[in-house]
């Protein structure tokens, strides 16, 4: 019982002296609080996948009233009618240089056509080379037309003879986010890449700090064991990065951008550090291969990114070949954006996360016990 007692102790002077030298280091902190404030508004307010105000040009080759109607509805928020054009060779000019995103060509007797009840087709050229926002215009731009269309067709026929005709009723309903504002979305993946970011950085930059200042030797040989010189690193920095996260969701991401909380805050800050325990042990690993603050970073950066490329965050997993979906199980980042989205957005519990929660600890173990063997590798 003593000696349970005594490294007890231990850990907790060692975590309240990383904790003192942390409060010491302002411009840490000053980063510290940026990315867990500014940088996440700006990524939630600043960055959006919708398609806003895009660009368009059109050539009206038949210069009539239904075709002044089709232009009118490419309006804002969505569309930004810039100019008529002449001709094709002005259109591809303006694609090539940028200047819009898509080009209308409305064919000649297009009003006559369609009061005739001819088939008309309307050509959309569009920039693709941002295969997002094309995708997007297109697909706006298809329902535009073909609610002009039955609109035309409905005044022609009457709503007598259009009732008689069967109709497919498409409705949709939206779960989690019904107005489907991608600030919610964005907001919450830049949390996590912050998280991922610190969790990563700010052990090894400790460990590293000890080496540059010639005390980690003196540590070394002092009657703390290994864990007890790394888990005190591990514990202070992640209390960090928790008060981070509880700033960013309570004065940022709640009060800013509306993000309804619907599941238990005690369970996703146990998620999240479930999940910084394991990133601390992958920051451990980069202390021991580093030795300035400089490698850290470029380390840090090397392993961090293929963590968010398999986090499902900005790739779904349907969307990767069956290799890489296979990959994402070893990234502690897959396993906390799937439990933080279904706790934040969709009110899940424990009864459904056991199973993430319970494989994120595993990992977290096995890397955190990796990185303590490399350093009593190296130091032993």
């Amino acid at each position: 019982m003593k000696g349970i007692l005594l490294w007890l102790d231990r850990i907790a002077v060692m975590t309240l002296k990383e904790l003192k030298q942390l409060s010491r280091d302002p411009i840490l902190l000053v980063v510290i609080g940026y990315f867990f404030t500014a940088d996440i508004y700006i990524a939630g307010a600043g960055i959006s996948i919708d398609l806003k105000n895009a660009p368009i040009a059109v050539i009206d080759r038949d210069h009539s009233a239904a075709s002044r109607e089709l232009i009118y509805r490419f309006q804002p928020p969505y569309f930004n009618f810039q100019q008529e054009l002449e001709s094709n060779r002005q259109a591809v000019r303006l694609l090539d240089e940028g200047r819009v995103l898509a080009v209308i060509d409305i064919p000649e007797h297009f009003q006559r056509d369609l009061l005739a009840g001819r088939q008309v087709a309307v050509q959309m050229q569009v920039d693709a080379s941002n295969a997002t926002l094309g995708t997007l215009a297109t697909t706006y731009a298809a329902r535009i037309v073909a609610r002009f269309g039955m609109e035309l067709a409905e005044r022609g026929m009457g709503p007598v003879k259009l009732q008689a005709l069967p109709v497919v009723e498409d409705r949709q309903r939206v779960y989690y986010n019904p107005n489907q504002a991608d600030t919610w979305f964005m907001s919450i993946s830049e949390l996590l890449m912050v998280i991922t970011m610190l969790s990563l950085m700010l052990p090894a930059a400790a460990a590293v700090r000890e080496k540059e200042r010639g005390t980690i030797e003196q540590l070394a040989v002092s009657p703390l064991s290994p864990t007890q010189i790394l888990l005190p690193k591990v514990l202070a920095m992640g209390l960090a990065v928790m008060g981070g996260v509880a700033a960013a969701l309570f004065l940022i991401i709640e009060p800013i951008f509306h993000v309804p909380i619907k599941g238990s805050i005690p369970l996703f800050f146990l998620a999240t550090a479930l999940y910084v325990f394991a990133s601390s042990g992958l920051g451990l690993f980069i202390a021991t291969l580093s030795r300035n603050l400089g490698q850290v970073v470029m380390l840090v950066l090397l392993i961090m990114m293929p963590m968010l490329l398999l986090s499902g965050a900005w790739t779904p997993p349907e969307a990767m070949p069956t290799l890489l979906r296979e990959a994402m199980h070893l990234s502690p980042l897959f396993y906390l954006t799937e439990m933080s989205y279904a706790i934040l957005l969709k009110g899940a519990g424990m009864e459904i996360l056991w199973k993430q929660m319970l494989q994120l600890a595993l990992l977290g173990s096995v890397v955190f016990a990796f990185g303590v063997w490399r350093f009593r590798r190296q130091f032993g």
